[in-house]
Formats: structure tokens, C-alpha cells, sequence
């Protein structure tokens, strides 16, 4: 079961019935279902497309239309043109929906809202979980987002794009921030351990760890290490503190440091360094300044995940693994594939689309009774004798 099977922003209890329809649409198609309806329905196909390239994610749209419909008495069929989690190119019709004009043309709003974001997110989680192969990643978006609703888009988003990656040797997402979306990648319970605010609480991260396996002793124990900027110190001391754990695999450390300070112990000079000794080179392919302080500067910089690692191995600490998190977007993905940081699980929510005017789907009507008929400048859309529209050239 998805999420979009419960009873939640896309369940039946929530955004099916005409008035809700109708006070979220625009109100334009609102007016056209009334001309439709006294002057003479129509039997029309409409093709939904977006103008960049995504990864196919249409199941949450799908879903929402066919509740609607079920409630409605409408008979609209649909045809998925891309399966989930498949490359589509700009501008290739994603979907073709065939139905009473009456019955679609108020939903087209709706319907755009569930198409768009999720197919540029999917792109998006696909993207960095091929930048770094051989990471997990967490997704990490609740917070980023405007409600519930996007949030299950997202975390949706980051499955299909997930699968994408795994289908082609990656690891991808293993799972989501809360039980809400944790279905989306085959999980009853959201992941992780501690927020700041418990170090805080505990007063130290060592109690805090303490705190935290005294209550589930049974789980592995992921600590925040950066709360008093004693990175490496305080990372230390837990792995001191449960050395069983740390020697099973069972412990791990967080990065999270803040983007105005260097990890501790680091400053530009020795964070050149410490990429000089574990990824000579990397520090000369540079490409720009915002790559630049994705590998030597402030923050969780590729210098400060290699100088974590040699001091959990010098102090005799191999199997403790470093979680990061703070800003891991695709382009910083890529700068730490560069510089082959020893990075085990990433944490984010930079999936989620940077520019949202890229994630505007649309949708024309190519057909009226069977005679297609599409405004200029959208022939492309129109079914072509092999079934597949033409892109734009």
C-alpha cells in the first residue's frame, strides 16, 4: 500500500467533492464546464506534457483522477504513455486522458498540480543518487515543504526517481523522515535518531547518545556530533562510550555543521590538506566557486567528511559510519563523487525542484469527438500513426 491509498491528501475523504473541486480550480475551466454543459458535452482527449526533461512519476495524479471519477459516475480512461520511473524528453506527452469535457475540464488545475513537481523531483532523486552510486540516501523533505500534500509528492518523487537509480546499480533512498511517507519506500516507520534539540536537552552529545540507547537500546545509534562544534572530540568520546556498538557497525555519526564554521580542527589550509592526502587531485578540478566550498569550505565540505574519517580509523574506529546531511543537492552530490568522500548515508531534501517554475505541467485538449484539433504551436502533442506524440523540434 502507497500513501496515496491511505486516507490522507489524496484519499477519498479529502478533495473530492464538487465544492471543494470547484473553489480550488481556476475559473475559467469552471465557467467552461458550465458552457459544456448547456450548449453539449463532448468526448475530448487532453495531453498533459512538461517542457524539461523528467523522470515519469504520474501514479499520485492517476490515483487522485480515478477517485474523482469513481465518485463522480464519470467513465474517463487514461493512457500512461512513459511506466513510473522512466526517462521522458521535453515535451513528450506524459498522458493522455479521454472523457465527458464536462467532467474533465474543471480538474485540469488539480491534475497539473499532481503531475508536475513529482516527475521534476523524481529527475532530481535520480540524479544524485547516480552521482554517488554507492550511498544511501534519506529523504529528508518534511520540512521543506508547504503541508502535507507536497510533502507526499516529494517523498513519492524520491522513491520512483529511487527505483531509477537502483535499476541501474545505484542504492538509492531507503527511506523517509516520518511513518507518513515511509510506505513509499517499503517501510512501516520513518528513520532517525536525534534532532540538535536533545543535545541540548541532554547537555552534552555524549549524554544525549546515552539517553537515546537507554531508550531504544535495540536500534542503531546515529549521533549529532556538530552542537558544540566538537566535531571529531565529541564523536570520539561516544564511540569510547559504546564500543560494542561502534566495532559492530552499529554506530554513527551525523554531520550537520553549520555553513558559517569549518569542522573542528580545519581551516582553508588544512582542509586542502586533508584532501591532498586522501584524493590527490581532486582539489585541482575545480570547476567553479560554489564547487570549490562543497570541497574545501565551511560547513560539511568534502575536507571535513575525510578528516572525520581519519580520525575515526586512527582511533581505531573503522566501522563507524558517517552520516551527512546540510544542502546535498545534485550539484554538491557531484562534487563529492569527485572527491570520493567516505560519505555512508546522505540526508536531504535538496531534491526537491530549486526552481519551481520548472515543475509547470500543462495539459491541451488534442481531440473533440474524435477529431483532433489542437491550438498552433502544439502539433507535437497530436497522436501520430505509432502512438507516440512529436516532440518539439
Amino acid at each position: 500500500m502507497s500513501a496515496a491509498d491511505t486516507d490522507g491528501a489524496f484519499g477519498p475523504s479529502q478533495a473530492l467533492d464538487d465544492g471543494t473541486i470547484s473553489a480550488r480550480t481556476d475559473a475559467y475551466f469552471n465557467r467552461t464546464r458550465d458552457i459544456v454543459t448547456r450548449f453539449g458535452d463532448r468526448v475530448v482527449t487532453y495531453a498533459m506534457f512538461i517542457r524539461r526533461p523528467v523522470i515519469s512519476a504520474p501514479r499520485l495524479m492517476i490515483d487522485w483522477l480515478d477517485n474523482v471519477t469513481r465518485a463522480r459516475g464519470s467513465a474517463i480512461t487514461h493512457e500512461v504513455m512513459f511506466p513510473e520511473g522512466t526517462w521522458v524528453g521535453a515535451g513528450e506527452p506524459l498522458v493522455y486522458i479521454t472523457g465527458s469535457f464536462a467532467a474533465l475540464s474543471d480538474l485540469e488545475t488539480l491534475l497539473l498540480q499532481k503531475l508536475g513537481p513529482p516527475c521534476v523531483a523524481a529527475h532530481n532523486a535520480y540524479q544524485m543518487a547516480m552521482a554517488l552510486p554507492n550511498v544511501r540516501f534519506l529523504a529528508m523533505e518534511a520540512r521543506h515543504c508547504a503541508g502535507f500534500e507536497m510533502q507526499e509528492q516529494m517523498a513519492y518523487a524520491a522513491s520512483v526517481g529511487s527505483a531509477a537509480a537502483r535499476r541501474e546499480g545505484a542504492l538509492g533512498f531507503i527511506g523517509g523522515a516520518n511513518d507518513a511517507t515511509a510506505s513509499f519506500f517499503g517501510a512501516e516507520h520513518g528513520l532517525g535518531t536525534m534532532p540538535h534539540a536533545l543535545i541540548g536537552y541532554a547537555g552534552s552529545t555524549l549524554r544525549a547518545a546515552e539517553m537515546f540507547h537507554e531508550t531504544y537500546p535495540d536500534a542503531d545509534l546515529v549521533v549529532l556530533v556538530d552542537y558544540f562544534g566538537r566535531e571529531i572530540t565529541d564523536a570520539l568520546q561516544v564511540c569510547r562510550a559504546f564500543p560494542e556498538l561502534a566495532a559492530a557497525g552499529r554506530l554513527a555519526v551525523r554531520l550537520d555543521t553549520h555553513g558559517g564554521r569549518f569542522l573542528e580542527g580545519l581551516d582553508p589550509a588544512s582542509s586542502y590538506a586533508a584532501l591532498e592526502r586522501n584524493t590527490p587531485g581532486t582539489i585541482r578540478r575545480y570547476r567553479s566557486e560554489t564547487e570549490l566550498r562543497h570541497l574545501v569550505g565551511t560547513g560539511v565540505s568534502a575536507a571535513a567528511i575525510w578528516r572525520m574519517r581519519e580520525a575515526l580509523d586512527e582511533a581505531g574506529f573503522p566501522r563507524v559510519r558517517i552520516i551527512v546531511s546540510s544542502g546535498f543537492s545534485g550539484e554538491k552530490c557531484l562534487a563529492m563523487a569527485d572527491a570520493h568522500a567516505p560519505i555512508d548515508v546522505v540526508g536531504t531534501g535538496s531534491f526537491i525542484p530549486d526552481r519551481w517554475s520548472e515543475t509547470y505541467a500543462t495539459a491541451d485538449i488534442v481531440s473533440y469527438d474524435g477529431q483532433a484539433r489542437v491550438k498552433v504551436g502544439r502539433e507535437f502533442l497530436l497522436r501520430q500513426a505509432h502512438g507516440r506524440a512529436v516532440p518539439p523540434s
